[in-house]
């Protein structure tokens, strides 16, 4: 009996040890299959985050690209508007030349016919400049001095001491294309 005793413990030895060799073999499968899953996670986040990287990329260039449309839109519209700034500029002098025209032939008074002409002119000319945008700077005696649409040519006695810093006199008119200054006045101020 003490045989057979010995032969069922040798028996339920190996199959514990068959037992526990089995589990030892799973084991490293579970470990195994964790660290796949891990790997697998990893992965998924390393994507996660590779697509929000270039996400926010898209989304600062396509910001960027808006800024520079709506940029240029507005650079075309100013261009658009001042396209014609040289032109106009160079036909001031001629208008100044014929306000002096008309001014001499006033004083002479031989030939009305003469200035007549002179002024159906000067005022075609003053209306195609009307249409394009540009207007005389006019009403700026007695105003105060402003240093951004007019030049300061000489400083003299003020008449009365109400006059002290403001406009007495404009020796040159100023134009203005819409909004922008295209020749500022000459003037005389009173000090």
């Amino acid at each position: 009996m003490a045989d057979k005793d010995n032969l069922e413990q040798k028996d339920k030895t190996t199959e514990n040890l068959a037992a526990e060799e089995q589990i030892e073999q799973d084991a490293p499968d579970q470990t195994g299959e964790d660290q796949d899953e891990k790997e697998q996670i990893s992965v998924e986040d390393k994507f996660k985050a590779e697509a929000q990287e270039l996400k926010d990329k898209y989304l600062r260039l396509y910001s960027e690209f808006e800024n520079y449309r709506r940029r240029t839109a507005k650079e075309r519209l100013e261009l658009i508007k001042t396209a014609s700034e040289d032109v106009l500029k160079d036909l001031i002098p001629v208008v100044d030349d014929f306000e002096r025209a008309i001014k001499a032939a006033d004083q002479n008074e031989k030939s009305s016919n003469m200035i007549e002409g002179k002024v159906l002119i000067y005022n075609k000319l003053l209306k195609v400049l009307e249409s394009k945008g540009v207007k005389p700077m006019d009403d700026l005696i007695g105003n105060g001095f402003d240093s951004e649409t007019q030049e300061a040519i000489t400083q003299i006695p003020a008449p009365t001491d109400d006059m002290k810093g403001k406009v007495i006199d404009v020796v040159e008119k100023g134009y203005t294309l819409g909004d922008k200054v295209i020749r500022y006045a000459k003037v005389v101020i009173g000090s």
